[in-house]
């Protein structure tokens, strides 16, 4: 840690602070005040063959094909930067990467800025965007298709007010009737959690509450449930879990199901299971399986995925996938292989 008068100074010498506990970069203000810098550059090689449309990742709603394609892609666009300002009990945290959209192959392969994360904590209090309440990160598995199997996952993005109590978490949430009418949402969506951890792992148990408004004007409730967590099984290996049951729409599987299908609500089984085992301390395998079932739209997709990573230096890691996405209800597939390189800041 170096501490220094001059702010001008201390933004100069920016990339010569290093924390090397969480891998970013650290500039002490004062006794009460430092700044943040992290995140990571990622560059991906990507190869998909079958009859599921490429994409730069699998999600819940791939696109079916009527012919078998192939195609072959290299970008950079989950690289991601974040800031962190600490002031006392006070934290501000916000995030962009680049999978935003827009970009042009053609001529400079841009790629527009995407706002993440954007919160402020002041002790046990949360308010701004960033992963639903109703969400265990921890349980998410080392991938290098992003995320891994979505259709595996709770995984959404919002803006909420959640207080912390001990292991127990509530938060007030930003609402959506994806397949209804919008304009009638005048509730805000209720989550409920509650975490346990120690030295075997951790494991989450949340529940989900909400108003859902069709586009004829009804309101209905939906309620739904979910476990997960990241067990340690000997070294440094751990198996990691997610089991989610229940009417979540837009909680699971990024675009699986919408929350309402006409005047139903939709209902949704989704899981996944990951193990990961270290061949040495720098060298890693993770082998997971993901799936989702919807009741009303009777859909049905999973993914499957085999990886090796390994530590070049402790910033710099190099990992090749192979996996499949499968869309049963469409009788499509896709098999992937996938080359990542990935230098944390």
């Amino acid at each position: 840690m170096i501490k220094l008068n001059s702010k001008k100074l201390l933004l100069a010498s920016s990339l010569l602070v290093a924390s090397a506990a969480n891998a970013s970069y650290e500039i002490k203000i004062s006794d009460e005040d430092k700044i943040t810098f992290g995140g990571y550059i990622k560059v991906d090689a990507r190869y998909v063959s079958g009859d599921v449309a490429y994409n730069d990742f699998f999600t819940g709603s791939g696109t079916p094909l009527a012919e078998s394609k192939s195609q072959f892609n290299l970008n950079a666009s989950e690289t991601r930067f974040n800031m962190k300002y600490n002031h006392g009990d006070v934290m501000g945290y916000i995030e962009m990467d680049f999978l935003g959209g827009g970009e042009n192959e053609i001529v400079s392969n841009s790629h527009h800025p995407r706002l993440r994360h954007a919160f402020i904590t002041y002790k046990n209090i949360l308010a701004g965007q960033t992963w639903s309440t109703f969400m265990n990160t921890s349980a998410i598995a080392e991938t290098a298709d992003f995320a891994g199997a979505t259709v595996g996952l709770v995984f959404i993005r919002q803006a909420q007010i959640r207080y912390t109590i001990g292991n127990f978490q509530f938060s007030i949430e930003n609402p959506e009737s994806w397949g209804g009418d919008t304009a009638e949402d005048a509730l805000p969506d209720f989550v409920g959690r509650y975490n346990l951890k120690g030295d075997w792992g951790s494991v989450s148990f949340s529940a989900l509450a909400r108003q859902l408004n069709t586009t004829t004007g009804e309101k209905e409730t939906a309620i739904g449930a979910s476990v997960a967590g990241r067990i340690k099984t000997g070294g440094q290996d751990d198996l990691r879990f997610q089991f989610h049951k229940g009417e979540l729409g837009r909680y699971v599987g990024v675009a699986f199901a919408p929350d309402l299908i006409g005047e139903e609500v939709e209902d949704t089984t989704s899981y996944l299971v990951a193990y990961r085992h270290f061949w040495n301390e720098s060298l890693r395998t993770t082998v997971l399986y993901g799936r989702a079932e919807s009741d009303v739209t009777d859909r049905d997709r999973s993914q499957w995925s085999v990886n090796l990573f390994k530590n070049l230096t402790k910033e710099l890691a190099i990992g090749g996938e192979i996996g499949q996405f499968k869309m049963d209800d469409a009788n499509v597939d896709s098999n992937y292989a996938q080359l990542s390189f990935r230098y944390t800041l």
